[in-house]
């Protein structure tokens, strides 16, 4: 099946944590470069594609985008699972395994395997997010079959040595170090623990001291039979390929793998919603806040309501609300900000702030009353009208490489929209009312039960949103 689309329409995506990157050397780099630079211009002018669903003889499936103008391909795949995966007392045992992807694999120790990596050119990395493990394949035509055989071992045999282990386990301990100083990473993972206690989501991605130190070889083998299976595999290519190239070349990667997989049931997160607040000290000269509460599902048909109306909240930069009242009136912070976080099980909207320590109770005071004015009035005309110009305008300037549109065309298989949702997102964003956005602001905003975490030596700790006083 072919279906013709326009760069224009392409869907919307995710960010994920976690990465292991095969750098090639700086001649390869060059050539890499050469071949991406010209295919991001045609990208960037809007040109039409079509996407193409192709079956392997052994029954895997992919989306192809095929374009011949530069002998590049890129594949995006993805294994459902990810950290929620993790087993109990095992935190970081996904980002663990990403992290040794690359440490040998077959015949090959680790110092074999990059040196392989690296005079084919050959870009690969893995990222581990909350509800999937997410692979990156990036490769010249003429070294595909030799990268394609290298990618597979790293899949289906890695070594998982224990002096290897030993290596990357430093690397993260002294990543976790570096973390426990940072003060919106600590003010993220405690928001995350309030707002899904007793959930996998609620554990820290990359693990903690204990859960690291302990990790052995059997743990990540043991993630890597659960997760790494062909049932639960999305992938999509675009590039120097022909669909029947691409069918072979699905068998080459992903043959190998089991046929089903094993995952542990992950229950649905209860909505998360407070009034919660924790304040953790730490000598730093400014605070960093984050603020949340429960958000709206991405299969919802009030998603499209919402992450308009999340854009012109606090996902616009500049132009948003919160930077307004916040930055540009008062003077209070540097930036405010504001996402929709639709994960697969308990979809959250947060929000971050970073503001000297003696204004941090009026940055969150602001930030409630101009949530609750939003949950009260909607948007106005302008706001909506410039949020849908924007939103579907500018969504193209993100398509500047053959990667980037495997990965947007990843996240929709991901998302589970359809092939047809490249076709239809934009008239989706345009069919939006004001009527809808305040319906939906209404179900969404919730300024009385933020979950809100500190870290710094705020000067006026406010109380929780919604408490008495």
């Amino acid at each position: 099946m072919t279906v013709p689309t326009s760069l224009m329409a392409i869907g919307l995506g995710l960010a994920v944590a976690a990465q292991v990157f095969l750098a090639p050397s700086a001649v390869a780099q060059k050539a890499l470069q050469d071949v991406v630079e010209p295919s991001a211009k045609e990208t960037a002018q809007g040109k039409t594609m079509n996407i193409q669903e192709v079956t392997s003889p052994g029954g895997i499936k992919a989306w192809l985008v095929e374009s011949h103008v530069n002998p590049l391909i890129a594949i995006r795949f993805a294994f459902l699972g990810g950290a929620a995966q993790d087993g109990q007392g095992k935190d970081g045992q996904a980002y663990f395994v990403t992290s040794m992807m690359d440490e040998g694999a077959g015949n090959l120790d680790a110092t074999a395997f990059q040196e392989r990596a690296q005079s084919l050119a050959m870009r690969l990395d893995f990222d581990a997010g909350r509800d999937v493990m997410l692979g990156s394949l990036q490769t010249l035509t003429e070294n595909k079959d030799e990268v394609f055989e290298l990618a597979r071992v790293a899949m289906a045999e890695p070594r998982f040595e224990e002096s290897a282990m030993a290596r990357v386990r430093a690397q993260i301990l002294a990543g976790l170090k570096y973390d426990e100083n940072d003060p919106s990473t600590v003010a993220s993972q405690a928001w995350d623990r309030l707002a899904f206690e007793g959930h996998p989501y609620g554990r820290p991605i990359k693990g903690t001291r204990e859960s690291v130190a302990a990790m052995t070889t059997d743990d990540l083998r043991d993630y890597v039979r659960r997760v790494y299976a062909r049932d639960k595999l999305v992938v999509s290519a675009v590039g120097d390929i022909t669909p029947e190239e691409l069918g072979k070349a699905l068998d080459t990667l992903f043959g190998d793998l089991p046929e089903k997989s094993d995952l542990r049931e992950v229950v649905d997160a209860e909505p998360p919603l407070g009034p919660t607040r924790e304040v953790i000290k730490m000598d730093v000269p400014q605070s960093v806040a984050k603020f949340g509460f429960r958000g709206i599902p991405r299969r919802d048909d009030d998603f499209i309501p919402a992450y308009i109306l999340n854009y012109v909240i606090g996902g616009g930069g500049f132009s948003s609300r919160l930077m307004e009242e916040v930055r540009e009136k008062r003077g209070l912070a540097y930036s405010v900000t504001s996402n929709l976080l639709p994960y697969r099980h308990g979809s959250v909207f947060v929000g971050n702030v970073a503001t000297k320590n003696e204004a941090v109770g009026q940055s969150l005071q602001v930030i409630k009353t101009e949530l609750e004015n939003v949950g009260e009035n909607g948007l106005t005309p302008d706001q909506l009208n410039a949020a849908k110009a924007y939103l579907t305008g500018a969504y193209a300037l993100r398509f500047d490489s053959s990667s980037s549109i495997a990965n947007q065309l990843l996240w929709i298989q991901i998302e589970d929209l359809g092939i047809d949702y490249v076709t239809k997102r934009n008239a989706l964003i345009e069919a939006v009312t004001l009527e809808d956005v305040k319906r939906v602001a209404g179900r969404l905003l919730a300024p009385d039960k933020l979950i809100t975490t500190i870290v710094g030596q705020p000067i006026e700790e406010p109380a929780p949103a919604g408490a008495p006083g």
